[in-house]
This record gives structure tokens, C-alpha cells and sequence, in this order.
């Protein structure tokens, strides 16, 4: 089994966690947040929050014709508290729900991919995660 570095991205989200976490969860809010820049978007999303459960989202380029299809199964669900997947590449990412006076401190802690720097992946899923708190 390959060994992957682990990246930890942060937000802490003006809401209480159960908004925090529908919002985060919920198909027709993930479509809303789920994109790194104006420049895309997040036409298509569905998730299915249980153990083996499938999540999935398309994410396109609004001005070329680009996209890719992003999608993980579920190895672990907290409701309301935090879930864990894992990636058809046998990375594993978990996402935690800390409630802190009425905010909630969202927590991604991935495993960092072998084709990109590891400074552009944390970028990225940190624009992710900024997007999903100007959203909520």
C-alpha cells in the first residue's frame, strides 16, 4: 500500500454545524460551492452519506470546453460530526465538524496526489473550502 503525505486545509464557517454540515453535504448546495474560481462550475451532484455510500460532482469550465468527474466512497459517517472516504486511488480523505461558539471550524485532511505539487493541491482544495464558506 502506497503512502501518501497528508494536508490538512481549514475554514471556520459563520454558522452552527448542522448548517455548516447540510450545506456541505447536501446535493443542492454542493452545486453552489463546489468549484475553485468563477472561471467553473459544479453543474451535476449527488451523494449518497452512508458507509459505501457514493459521492460524486462534475466539475466544468464555464468558458472551455473542459471538465472531469470527481467522486469517493464512504468508509466512515459521523453525522453532523464528520465522515472519511476514500478515492478510486486508495487515497483516503476524512472531513470534521468542530462546533465553536455558534461557528464551525470545517477540517479537510487529504491525502496529497503523486501528478501535482503539493503547494497547488492545497491551494486548490483551500479555494474549495473558501468557496464553500462564502456560500453558507
Amino acid at each position: 500500500m502506497m503512502s501518501f503525505k497528508k494536508i490538512t486545509v481549514k475554514a471556520l464557517i459563520f454558522a452552527d454545524k448542522k448548517k455548516a454540515w447540510d450545506y456541505y453535504t447536501m446535493p443542492v448546495h454542493i452545486v453552489n460551492s463546489n468549484f475553485a474560481s468563477d472561471q467553473w462550475h459544479c453543474p451535476r451532484a449527488s451523494n449518497d452519506l452512508v458507509v459505501g455510500g457514493k459521492y460524486f460532482t462534475r466539475m466544468e469550465a464555464k468558458f472551455v470546453d473542459f471538465g472531469f468527474d470527481f467522486e469517493y466512497t464512504y468508509t466512515e459517517v459521523l453525522p453532523d460530526e464528520g465522515f472519511t472516504f476514500k478515492l478510486p486511488d486508495d487515497r483516503e480523505d476524512s472531513v470534521r465538524f468542530i462546533e465553536e461558539e455558534g461557528k464551525t471550524q470545517v477540517q479537510l485532511i487529504f491525502d496529497a496526489e503523486t501528478e501535482n505539487p503539493i503547494k497547488l493541491q492545497t491551494q486548490g482544495w483551500q479555494t474549495i473550502l473558501d468557496q464553500y464558506k462564502k456560500y453558507t
